[in-house]
């Protein structure tokens, strides 16, 4: 039982952990900040604002060594969600262990570490996608024989549904990069130890509001897994095939309208992963009523695990064997998954495998979330208190003064800059420049990277210095939108929106251009494809050109493209930061007249402050009407150019 945690500082994260496991908590699951997943260290330009905000910032040694103290690894199950820097992570706890007296072999727990589903949803990754595998794969050969107990692995569709995956291109997106990983390690350990390997390797998945069809997913996917462990890599131990999975419930299906509602639709799809025996997760965590929101506060995170512990210890839930056996309808669902599953496994096969089908599966998603917004705004899906049964009484809950929410301390970026040059001022700079030195050697030859890379963790070298020692021997990388390539719609709710783009264009001379842009490392990027997908679907030209771009880049961009409106994307935090830092840049490239417009998880208690930066319109998880907003837009451009009297875009209720 798990909360996902971490924030500010090692330190506040430490102690949140505590007393998470002091109210009976039973593993660890460390949330990492942004700059820590991507790579850079808290003094970096792009980690200006995301320092600290959606997860525990982890520099160097000393800093993982804070965060764990007084917490016994050698009994500790410790899940890390870190993806690109997963080698430089596990090497900082095994170091911090070593400092306990605990050798690796007492290890357990999980580095989530699949960077497939980084390039397809979540957007944190660091390397290109051979080098990334590749270091993957090293780590795999690396933890089956040095840390025996740790799954090196955590195959990850949680994502990938987030992203709008449906259950058929969940399971068989996540299957086809189990097969790529595997495929990739197999070369680098024996053959007898291949059932070992997949053993070791487990799954994080989602889980939805239909929870039905959520549990037969589950049922699909084991069967899937044990066929491929049998027929493809020759386990024969029936143990070693077993599916392991942990959970983490569906995120992108909690509101912000009546954010109470969230806790029902958290308990309900904990049951699609608890009520068949036969597939029950092996570890859960469930997110906080809020986080539509913001970040959950230490209380929200204790309701989440309290609603674990009433399932496991109040209801009969654990007592029965599995409840779906013989059910006619669980196998007649099951079947279906598995054939759909099946033939788009086959489609990612003739792509190239998973490596090389990222744009295809990425386009896929785009598409799928498309059409998931579509049955919203039509009323097809019904979101209760979203876009049915909206009436609704002030929520006591939001009613504080922080609007229900954790407000991570600004003055925390500051410190850690602070406390970072301080480390570096102390340590032995001989030693990390020669452990530094090793590693670079090592990534150009074709030896496993691990031992050079818990060296330089030893020496005392940054997250930081060890990203960019491997930027430098691999490269850099920018992974694809999916909005090119998603298909056109003739999307009804948008055809008054392609007429007034037509008379605007046609009065303004040229074709309305927007730019959509994602400032700093948030690379949670659904939102703003949706938005690109749909202004270019209205008729609009779209600059779009992915995530993780500076506020000077943004600017460079607009007066090149001479854009009619640029479009902001954010869901980390670091609005507040960020958004001015966008505008201000505008100003100085000379297109401060430029409307902009801010989309994101974004507290009402900060529009102002975005308005009196310049923000024209703010939007939130709330404004699920994507033609409203493609009107909105086209109202501002016109009323910025002096072509309407008015602007639905100023006068919106936010």
């Amino acid at each position: 039982m798990r909360t996902y945690a971490g924030h500010s500082t090692a330190e506040k994260s430490n102690e949140l952990y505590r007393g998470n496991l002091a109210k009976g908590q039973t593993g660890l699951s460390i949330a990492f900040d942004l700059p820590t997943q991507t790579g850079y260290d808290p003094d970096h330009e792009l980690a200006r604002g995301e320092v600290g905000k959606v997860g525990v910032p982890v520099a160097h040694k000393g800093d993982m060594e804070t965060l764990l103290d007084g917490i016994p690894l050698d009994q500790m199950n410790t899940s890390m969600t870190i993806n690109a820097t997963a080698a430089w992570l596990l090497a900082l706890y095994i170091v911090a262990a070593e400092d306990q007296g605990v050798g690796a072999d007492a290890l357990q727990g999980t580095t989530q570490n699949d960077i497939i589903k980084e390039y397809l949803s979540r957007g944190t990754y660091a390397f290109p996608p051979a080098p990334s595998m590749r270091l993957i794969a090293d780590m795999v050969a690396y933890t089956v024989e040095q840390v025996p107990r740790w799954n090196p692995i955590n195959i990850c569709s949680y994502h990938l549904q987030e992203a709008g995956a449906t259950p058929v291109q969940e399971i068989a997106y996540a299957m086809s990069t189990a097969i790529a990983v595997l495929d990739e390690v197999r070369p680098r350990v024996r053959e007898e130890l291949m059932g070992r390997v997949f053993s070791r390797i487990s799954f994080f998945v989602n889980a939805g509001v239909r929870f039905i069809e959520e549990h037969a997913k589950l049922r699909a996917m084991a069967v899937l897994w044990d066929e491929l462990g049998r027929e493809r890599y020759g386990v024969t131990d029936e143990s070693q095939r077993r599916f392991r999975y942990g959970v983490q419930v569906n995120s992108l299906g909690l509101t912000e309208a009546q954010p109470e509602n969230n806790v029902q639709r958290i308990v309900l799809e904990a049951l699609a992963v608890t009520l068949g025996r036969d597939v029950r997760a092996r570890a859960v965590q469930l997110p906080a009523w809020n986080e539509a929101l913001g970040l959950p506060r230490p209380w929200d995170q204790q309701w989440s695990l309290r609603l674990q512990q009433v399932l496991a210890f109040e209801t009969d839930l654990l007592e029965y064997p599995d409840i779906f056996e013989g059910s006619v309808v669980m196998q007649g669902l099951v079947g279906e998954l598995l054939a759909g599953a099946r033939a788009e496994i086959a489609i990612v096969a003739e792509h190239g495998g998973a490596v090389e089908a990222v744009p295809y599966m990425k386009s896929a998603l785009v598409e799928s979330h498309r059409e998931r917004i579509r049955r919203i705004e039509t009323g097809e899906l019904t979101v209760v208190g979203q876009n049915r049964f909206t009436e609704t009484e002030p929520s006591p809950l939001t009613a504080d003064g922080d609007g229900g929410i954790l407000v991570v301390d600004p003055d925390v970026e500051r410190g850690q800059k602070e406390a970072l040059a301080a480390w570096r001022a102390a340590r032995d700079q001989a030693a990390v420049d020669g452990a530094l030195a090793e590693l670079a050697r090592v990534a150009g030859s074709d030896e496993n990277v691990m031992p050079a890379t818990i060296a330089a963790a030893r020496a005392g070298a940054t997250t930081g210095e060890w990203a960019q020692t491997l930027r430098d021997a691999f490269g850099s990388y920018r992974g694809p939108t999916g909005v090119g390539e998603a298909v056109a719609l003739g999307d009804a709710s948008l055809e008054d929106v392609r007429d007034e783009v037509e008379r605007l264009s046609e009065a303004l001379g040229r074709r309305v251009k927007i730019l959509v842009g994602k400032p700093g490392l948030d690379g949670h990027s659904n939102g703003a494809e949706q938005i690109a997908v749909a202004a270019r679907d209205a008729g609009m030209e779209v600059v779009y050109e992915g995530i993780r771009l500076t506020p000077a880049q943004i600017a460079a961009s607009a007066l090149q493209e001479g854009v009619h409106v640029v479009g902001l994307s954010i869901l980390s935090g670091s609005h507040r930061e960020l958004i001015p830092s966008v505008t201000a840049a505008l100003r100085e490239a000379g297109v401060g007249d430029v409307p902009v417009i801010v989309g994101g998880i974004i507290p009402t208690a900060d529009v102002a402050a975005l308005r009196a930066a310049g923000v024209a319109a703010v939007y939130t998880p709330k404004d699920f009407d994507i033609s409203r907003i493609m009107r909105d837009i086209v109202a501002l451009v016109s009323d910025r150019n002096g072509l309407s009297a008015t602007s639905a875009a100023d006068s919106r209720s936010t």
